[in-house]
């Protein structure tokens, strides 16, 4: 697809959506399977169903990117798509966009060695590099529009509510204390 094709696919997005503001709403799902040892499977849409491992020192078989990368991932790309998108629109010339991103993780949290200690990133570094013939301005610009607008990097910023159910032999359970209630 072309810088073009992107532009004209999200202007009439963006203008569906000022016609209906109803069709803006989506909802995003992903389908997960324990496999065994520390292996998953995920399954996103019609696409194939791709694998989760760990590396060999957290008991995986280091066959895949583990959870944790994937946010990384997740981030790194959703940048670039972004850079990408808004660059069409904003008819930016962008010849390339690379995201190398950096998380922080302390793993006495996640085997509970140390209750001070989040399980998660303590903090997540990213650096962009970017190559385009446009002037500072309209790089400035663009730079602005996407750390505003990037959904992956809001969901990290920002406090999301995230809530679960857990059912066990086909019925609910609730554990004390969990943070996904």
């Amino acid at each position: 697809m072309s810088q073009a094709s992107v532009r004209t696919a999200l202007l009439n997005t963006i203008e569906g959506i000022k016609n209906n503001p109803a069709m803006s709403g989506v909802v995003f799902r992903a389908d997960t399977a324990w496999e065994e040892d520390v292996r998953c499977s995920a399954k996103i849409r019609d696409f194939a169903p791709f694998t989760i491992d760990e590396p060999l020192e957290l008991g995986g078989q280091d066959s895949a990117a583990n959870p944790v990368e994937l946010v990384l991932v997740a981030l790194g790309t959703c940048q670039e798509i972004m850079y990408s998108a808004y660059a069409s629109v904003m008819e930016i010339p962008l010849e390339a966009v690379s995201v190398k991103v950096r998380g922080y993780l302390d793993l006495k949290g996640m085997f509970g060695l140390d209750e001070s200690i989040t399980p998660g990133f303590s903090r997540i570094t990213f650096d962009t590099e970017i190559t385009s013939s446009a002037d500072s301005e309209n790089i400035s610009k663009l730079i602005h529009v996407v750390e505003n607008h990037c959904p992956v990097l809001d969901i990290l910023v920002q406090a999301q509510s995230v809530t679960g159910k857990v059912k066990v032999n086909g019925q609910a359970h609730t554990a004390p204390n969990s943070n996904a209630a």
